[in-house]
């Protein structure tokens, strides 16, 4: 696949809010890709655009000529591009440039996306979908919300649509329990299109349970850490890392909570470490502190602190990361989740990036055209083998 031209423009995500959508003309055709924006970010990620976004859009058709006759044949010919526009271009663009590339590469082989990763790929994915939000994906209802970010469905059904079907239907249950449980429940969603309450963690929880399925919260914990303290709202309380340590234990433990994401600010690896040993039956998940990047994930396994990874392409931008982070994960036995972003947009890549590395989970929601594409993507690839 020979690369002719670049180009670049600022599109809306589902928030409505900027991202970068960039496009390559090849021999074989035209290919564009776009990248999700996070709200709840990690420090320790990558800047999305080096400058800004309109900087971005501006270096990558300035760029166009350097890719003129730039010859891609299979995924590790990545680097030729990254060798270009390294310090240019941030995170954002680099992922959308990238997996433009593969899409193009893709349809020169007459392959799909991720078999241009592993043709061999099999693996058995798992949605996990957020069905009631809080933290800062949500708005206050009834002047509250709850503290933690996420509140995941985590069905194991067989198959992808048989999961898909089990979540739509169990957001729905979730919708007449909360009429009933939250005076100030209005049916409205979040960025995510998850359900927002009024409720406490351990409400919603208490809820959840009826569905008899695996569960999963994202805690978000570096968006209510501050000053040595976690300043919960819902009800308003300062715990310091002991007692939230202990709250958590004891909501995990009494509650059989499956998946564990981010329970301790981005830094405190040991903090994880201490509840992943405190709860060897749920997996802890690391987001903010790991940020897809292989060196946080190194010391993540060298204290313990993990037993799963949050994969966000667009957190380190570079899809050669992303591999070097996979292959670190699977050599470790740490579970992979490959998820979406808050603002999200309609492309489909990230289900093809999951199977394609073989990931354990998919995390992208339940509904919203955005979400359900990425569903029905996989859903779609899974049918095929």
């Amino acid at each position: 696949m020979i690369i002719q031209e670049c180009d670049a423009k600022v599109i809306l995500d589902s928030r409505k809010e900027k991202t970068i959508e960039v496009t390559i003309k090849t021999d074989v055709g035209k290919f564009t890709s776009s990248a999700p924006t996070g709200k709840s970010t990690g420090k320790f990620e990558v800047k999305p655009y080096k400058k800004s976004i309109e900087g971005d859009v501006k270096v990558i058709k300035e760029f166009s000529d350097y890719f003129v006759a730039e010859h891609l044949e299979n995924f590790e010919n990545l680097k030729r591009v990254e060798d270009i526009v390294e310090g240019h271009i941030g995170g954002n663009t680099l992922f959308a440039l990238e997996s433009a590339c593969l899409k193009a590469i893709a349809k020169e082989q007459g392959k799909e996306v991720w078999e241009i990763i592993n043709p061999k790929a099999k693996p058995k994915i798992r949605f996990v979908g957020n069905v009631i939000g809080g933290g800062k994906h949500s708005e206050k209802v009834g002047n509250r919300k709850p503290d933690f970010q996420e509140f995941l469905l985590i069905a194991d059904e067989g198959s992808a649509k048989a999961n898909w079907e089990r979540h739509l239907e169990i957001k729905e249950q979730v919708k007449k329990a909360m009429k009933k449980q939250d005076p100030f429940f209005k049916e409205t969603k979040n960025d995510e299109d998850a359900w927002m309450t009024a409720l406490t963690e351990k409400q919603i929880i208490d809820i959840l349970k009826e569905a008899k399925i695996p569960l999963g919260v994202d805690i978000a914990a570096s968006g209510f850490y501050k000053r040595k303290k976690y300043n919960y709202e819902n009800p308003i309380m300062k715990r310091d890392v002991e007692e939230h340590f202990f709250y958590l234990k004891n909501l995990i433990q009494n509650t059989g909570v499956f998946y564990v994401e981010d329970p301790f600010e981005e830094e405190d690896f040991d903090g994880f470490a201490k509840l992943a040993k405190a709860c060897p039956k749920s997996m802890i998940v690391g987001d903010d502190l790991t940020v897809t990047n292989h060196l946080r994930l190194d010391e993540a396994i060298k204290n313990k602190s993990i037993t799963g990874i949050i994969v966000k392409p667009n957190q380190c931008g570079s899809l050669l990361e992303v591999k070097k982070v996979c292959e670190v994960a699977k050599k470790n036995n740490i579970k992979m989740i490959f998820s979406h972003r808050s603002g999200e947009t309609e492309e489909t890549i990230l289900a093809d990036l999951a199977y394609g590395f073989e990931a354990d989970f998919l995390k992208c929601g339940i509904t919203g055209k955005e979400r359900e594409a990425k569903i029905k993507r996989l859903i779609e690839i899974e049918s095929s083998r």
